[in-house]
């Protein structure tokens, strides 16, 4: 019997399918990007039919590229963008409304509005109170939609995230259902009891009978119809993208921490069995649940990353390629006079700021395109030193950050990185951990692998980049970017 593990990985802006085998080595991957909506100011939408068909597309594509048929597949996993709310009927399988992406900040004044509600919506699910969660996206879909609030009652509706889209619809229907990580993302999920919780829903006024059943992370989530792949595969496999990359990077012992570079970047800290509170402003989540026992973690997001050189490259046009970046930063050197704050969907971790917006401090008549990608780059290390020192406020003691994503490759910003920080970083030689993850999962399911310690035994280093930059230097460009976000935040009146 065949254990190659197929890999769902939908991402904010492109769909992927990995194929790996049992040693976690990639086999084959396919990509598809899709089109992003932006029909109003802060407001950011995808078409659920792009979701579905990129990613049925990229598992059919992985899997003619490689040579191997579905059925020398073990099992399948998925991993998503998390937060990204669809509504869709259960009889016709159609949404009612395109999908609400996590980074949409419309429900920023409805949030306002239930500020009486957050202390107890903190208590029961680890998360702040704001549009990027879940919640406060469905209730403006039932709110905007005619009727949709009346046949949800009647439940004639279905929410999920993105992971649970894909298994509605590969399974044609036949499984409602998530996982725990991404439950515990909607703001309507009590993270200590592990259900669905009553009182959330009732202060959102949200039917529970629109809601996916919740499994462990590694569980049977039905199987793939046949008429997709050419035969039936397991659904063995399902965890939030960064979730997914914590055990891709093999992160399954309490203090070890990862931060993971895409659209966005997501720093996660295993706590273990301890749901630790934090004092600042980090989020409780759920890291994974495997046979029923819950892992807990620290977590801090920042919402641009990738994004924002996404945002260089396609918005302003001063770079034709991302790997352009790195050139243009080692032109310019550390000591750039130039702070990008990249709040272009408000400020997360530890600010959260929904009302920030972006903003480039320092400009000068020889400021010229380099300066302005390096500062995109150096933004992203420097939020990245927020949340470390949030997490080391909160007790954690850091001497190695392992780092994965599309970004990491640059090894310009690693070392930059490593400097900033003051820490060691440590990229392995799978950069693909968030598909590698949820592949993990599959396999723990389908017997792939009998442990967690068969997976961490796996993980392997590619390059370590060391701190080279004295202290005083170092402080002095973090203060530099402090500044700047007191400056923004000072003149949007926040």
């Amino acid at each position: 019997m065949s254990q190659y593990l197929l890999s769902f990985d939908q991402g904010t802006t492109s769909s992927r399918a990995i194929l790996f085998d049992p040693s976690g080595k990639p086999v084959a991957t396919a990509q598809h990007e899709f089109e992003q909506h932006f029909p109003k100011p802060g407001w950011v939408e995808h078409s659920p039919e792009d979701i579905w068909q990129t990613s049925l597309a990229c598992a059919q594509e992985v899997l003619a590229k490689a040579g191997v048929a579905a059925e020398q597949v073990s099992a399948a996993g998925i991993t998503n963008q998390r937060e990204t709310t669809l509504v869709w009927d259960r009889q016709t399988g159609e949404p009612i409304y395109p999908a609400i992406v996590w980074q949409d900040r419309r429900t920023a004044d409805a949030c306002k509005a239930l500020a009486p509600y957050k202390t107890l919506m903190t208590e029961k699910t680890g998360l702040v109170l704001d549009p990027y969660f879940s919640a406060s996206k469905i209730r403006w879909i039932l709110d905007s939609v005619e009727g949709a609030q009346a046949r949800a009652d009647a439940g004639e509706l279905a929410f999920g995230t993105v992971d649970t889209w894909l298994i509605w619809n590969l399974t044609k229907g036949q499984t409602h259902a998530t996982d725990a990580t991404n439950a515990s993302r909607t703001l309507l999920f009590n993270i200590h009891d592990g259900q669905w919780d009553d009182e959330l829903l009732g202060i959102f006024n949200i039917p529970k009978v629109m809601l996916p059943e919740v499994h462990d992370s590694a569980a049977e989530f039905g199987t793939i119809d046949p008429s997709w792949l050419g035969a039936p595969v397991l659904i063995g496999g399902v965890a939030g993208d960064q979730q997914a990359a914590l055990i891709g990077q093999g992160g399954f012992a309490p203090g070890m921490v990862k931060s993971t570079y895409g659209t966005g970047c997501f720093m996660i800290l295993n706590t273990g069995e301890q749901a630790v509170t934090s004092n600042n402003r980090l989020l409780t989540t759920i890291a994974y649940r495997i046979n029923g026992q819950t892992t807990y973690a620290l977590e801090g997001s920042i919402f641009m990353a990738g994004a924002t050189i996404q945002w260089i490259r396609d918005g302003l046009k001063l770079i034709e390629d991302a790997k352009d970046s790195q050139v243009l930063a080692e032109a310019t050197g550390y000591d750039n006079p130039v702070y990008m704050v990249p709040a272009f969907a408000g400020l997360g971790a530890p600010y959260w700021d929904a009302d920030a917006r972006g903003a480039i401090f320092g400009l000068s008549r020889d400021t010229g395109i380099k300066e302005i990608v390096t500062a995109g780059l150096q933004a992203v290390c420097y939020q990245t030193r927020d949340l470390l020192m949030a997490m080391e406020g909160d007790g954690a003691a850091t001497a190695e950050l392992r780092v994965d994503g599309g970004m990491v490759v640059n090894d310009w910003l690693m070392q930059f990185l490593a400097d900033i920080l003051g820490v060691t970083i440590t990229r392995p030689q799978v950069t693909e951990t968030t598909a590698l993850g949820a592949a993990y999962l599959a396999g723990l399911t389908s017997g792939v692998y009998s442990h967690l310690d068969d997976i961490a035994a796996l993980w392997q280093r590619e390059r370590t980049f060391t701190p080279a930059l004295d202290a005083g230097r170092r402080e002095t460009l973090y203060n530099g970017w402090k500044a700047a976000v007191q400056r923004l935040c000072q003149g949007q009146g926040a």
